[in-house]
């Protein structure tokens, strides 16, 4: 193959004999560093060059330093980059590989067909978290740069964050602008909004136009900000025990409806149609003839959103009722956008017929910018799902079909390839579900919605919805002095719905609090809006106000409960789900063992940690340091806490192996197998190494519970992983956990309320035994 043949980077990299770091730079950035470049009088270099032209603006140079300088060499791979550049030389990947080695192991990355330790992209340490993200966002730039593109659009890549500028669709622009189109094409839409707007009472059945075009009064905000919330419970059919919080006093609690149907909800067309067709799969054949079109659990969630009060809901399984809490919140958001959108596309007509010189505030209908909703999604898979429910509900029939661009690139993009994944990985029915398919969490796509066309990659500042992973929106977002940063597209959030958010606290749940800090603030820029047309609750800064936040969750958490309580303002309440647990985990602990629960006095929150650190070196170690007390695992929820003890196991040079999320494969093996094997005596394990790979640890024959874990069903995992041990009697196992009294929600989960009332009370350290299959 000649120089300037197809061959691509590696060729014409290896005919010009670049070094090893030429070509990485060649393969990041397109072309040789110029700083490399080679001057010389070669003949075929002076032949190319047209200095000549250009003499007279160089006359009051000497003739000494007039000389021809050659073309670049990168002026030339340009030429061979721009024909095809297909398959790299096998010296080149080998190169590239061994460059990566150091990176790759330490990474957790995010591909469906690793292992889950290098799937999550997990960060703990706030010295590992930039060097990972790093990592994952240049291994994702990389496939992003070789993927056929579609459209004829190249993705960029941008590593000022350590993060891809993604591919966005620009074509589309004109085809999916609220400012130049309008209503004409549906004439229901217009029909309805003109009912709507004749109408004589002050606001219309509707609750998008109740909410919305609810104008609050100074008063009431400072009310909201200033004063704590009033709360009343109210237990309901299939939710439970519900809490209702508002600060203003007018607001009443809510009551299931009996009779619930479709009409209720006042959903845009073509929604009313498709919606029975696409949640039919969730029905059973006992649904009431009153509802057929939700299941009991829809009912209840609907009519609270529908209602547009926040809504905390902690027992999402993703085996269970994921995916028909999944359906749900995909209805309302986009009848959201269409009712939103429709709105917007039949004032444009009202403006274009209205006579020249007549202004009127009767036109306000949008916010500062145009996303209104945001959805916060663990994986990519998860944005997956979420995109084809929301075309299955745009569709009203096989033969209606409606327009999606950029839909064979998303599927490249989001979708999974199933032979990637081990055939012979056995590993709990709920982590199936979790990690079933592309579990990338770094990504975040745009959606625009326009009449019958869905516009995919979408610009944000065009977009209607935005999907994210809380990695994808801290990227793009920025922390405070960089220069290219970016969050104005969150100003006018008129709905945020945060799903799976217990498996952020297994990512990183400071990027969930770097989100909710920058969302609803004020634009730095105007980005081309029409002020005319911009809501007042907007220009007031009110927009936390009017935002509905909905929040899902498979537990109860602090951190959970913080998000809830602290950033959610909406001034028609919140709801939260507030259901205790009758019966513990323990009881599906299969192995008799006694289990003792030590209670940890500590004086207030902030001095928990330490004061479990010292209870457990002083009051719980010396037990366990006897040759007798030989395989004990530790578990460890925080790594923070896993740091600590390693150093401190090391400091004490006692016999210990340790597995975190971090942990190469070969460290895990021989982690596991030493354990096993008697040769170390302790064994650290972090609850977030469990979390994404699921390993049955053998040989365990005493168990300490450093902290309670965050998913209640891992204390019977782990319990029940002492009956995979082949020697040992079982009247030598043990199991020792440590608590304190801000762990009763945990608390609760492993033991029962009952059981937890009782440890709580008591002032002192309680040993508790719980002996038994089903205790």
């Amino acid at each position: 193959m000649g120089k300037r043949g197809g061959g691509g980077r590696a060729a014409a990299a290896a005919a010009l004999g670049l070094s090893k770091k030429q070509k990485k730079h060649l393969k990041d950035f397109g072309e040789e560093h110029p700083f490399h470049d080679k001057v010389s009088g070669r003949l075929e270099a002076t032949q190319i060059c047209e200095l000549s032209d250009n003499s007279d603006k160089s006359s009051a140079e000497s003739d000494s330093e007039i000389e021809v300088e050659p073309v670049p060499v990168y002026h030339k791979l340009l030429a061979t980059l721009k024909t095809s550049p297909e398959s790299e030389s096998e010296d080149e990947e080998e190169e590239s590989e061994s460059e990566e080695a150091g990176e790759s192991e330490a990474e957790l990355g995010s591909e469906g067909s690793q292992e889950p330790e290098e799937e999550a992209g997990v960060e703990a340490d706030k010295d590992e978290v930039p060097a990972q993200e790093e990592v994952t966002a240049e291994d994702t730039a990389e496939e992003a740069l070789g993927q056929e593109q579609d459209d004829g659009v190249d993705a960029s890549c941008d590593l000022s964050h350590g993060a891809i500028e993604e591919f966005t669709d620009v074509k589309h622009e004109s085809e999916f602008s609220l400012e130049t189109n309008f209503m004409e094409e549906e004439s229901g839409g217009c029909d309805a909004d003109k009912k709507e707007n004749n109408t004589s009472r002050a606001f219309s059945q509707d609750p998008f136009k109740q909410h919305m075009d609810k104008e609050l009064e100074e008063k009431e905000v400072e009310k909201m900000s200033t004063l704590s919330k009033t709360s009343s419970q109210i237990k309901w059919p299939r939710l439970g025990q519900l809490t209702f919080s508002s600060t203003l006093e007018k607001n009443t609690t809510l009551k299931p409806d009996k009779e619930f149907d479709v009409k209720q909800l006042h959903l845009h067309k073509p929604l009313e149609s498709t919606w029975p067709k696409v949640n039919k799969q969730f029905l059973s054949p006992t649904t009431k003839p009153s509802d057929p079109s939700f299941t009991p659990l829809q009912r209840e969630l609907l009519s609270i959103m529908n209602a547009y009060k926040d809504l905390f809901y902690p027992e999402r399984n993703a085996l269970t009722n994921g995916e028909e809490i999944r359906h749900a919140y995909c209805l309302h958001a986009l009848n959201h956008v269409l009712k939103a959108n429709a709105q917007v596309l039949s004032n444009n007509a009202k403006k274009r017929d209205q006579k020249p010189g007549t202004d009127s505030d009767d036109y306000r209908d949008q916010g500062l910018t145009r996303p209104k909703v945001l959805m916060i999604v663990p994986f990519r898979e998860c944005a997956l799902r979420i995109v084809h429910i929301l075309i299955s509900l745009l569709e009203v029939n096989d033969k209606r079909k409606i327009d999606v661009s950029n839909k064979k690139r998303f599927k490249g993009e989001f979708g999974s390839d199933p032979e990637e994944r081990p055939p012979n990985l056995k590993r709990p029915e709920d982590y199936e579900a979790v990690f079933a398919g592309n579990i990338d969490d770094h990504f975040r796509i745009g959606v625009a919605i326009l009449q019958k066309s869905m516009r995919l990659y979408a610009p944000f500042y065009s977009s209607d919805i935005i999907i994210a992973s809380p990695l994808g929106m801290r990227t793009v977002i920025g922390a405070e002095g960089e220069k290219k940063r970016d969050f104005d597209f969150l100003s006018s959030i008129e709905m945020l719905i945060i799903d799976q958010a217990d498996i952020y606290l297994m990512q990183n749940w400071e990027h969930v609090l770097h989100l909710m800090k920058h969302i609803n603030l004020l634009p730095l820029e105007s980005h081309g809006v029409d002020f005319s047309r911009v809501r007042m609750l907007s220009l007031n800064n009110w927009s936390k106000y009017y935002r509905q936040t909905l929040l899902f969750s498979a537990l109860q958490d602090p951190q959970i409960n913080s998000i809830f309580n602290k950033h959610c303002f909406n001034y028609t309440g919140q709801v939260a789900v507030r259901n205790v647990p009758l019966i513990g985990s323990i009881s599906r602990v299969v192995v008799q063992l006694p289990h003792v629960f030590r209670r940890i006095e500590a004086e207030n929150l902030t001095s928990v940690i330490d004061t479990r650190f010292q209870f457990f070196i002083d009051k719980v170690l010396p037990e366990y340091r006897d040759a007798i007390m030989s395989h004990t695992l530790i578990y460890v929820p925080s790594y923070f806490d896993y740091v600590r003890l390693r150093n401190y196991f090391k400091k004490e040079d006692l016999n210990f192996a340790h597995i975190c999320e971090y942990t190469k494969k070969g460290g895990i093996c021989r982690a596991r197998r030493f354990f096993l094997e008697g040769e170390k005596q302790f064994l650290l394990l972090t609850e977030r190494f469990h979390f994404y790979k699921r390993y049955t640890i053998k040989g365990i024959r005493n168990l300490i519970f450093y902290e309670l874990p965050t998913y209640s069903h891992f204390y019977s995992e782990i319990c029940n992983m002492m009956k995979a041990t082949d020697s040992g009697v079982d009247a030598t196992w043990t199991c020792t956990v440590l608590y304190s009294k801000y762990d009763a929600q945990k608390l609760a989960a492993v033991v029962g309320i009952d059981r937890t009332a009782q440890m709580l009370q008591s002032k002192k350290n309680v040993h508790l035994f719980v002996t038994g299959e089903n205790d």
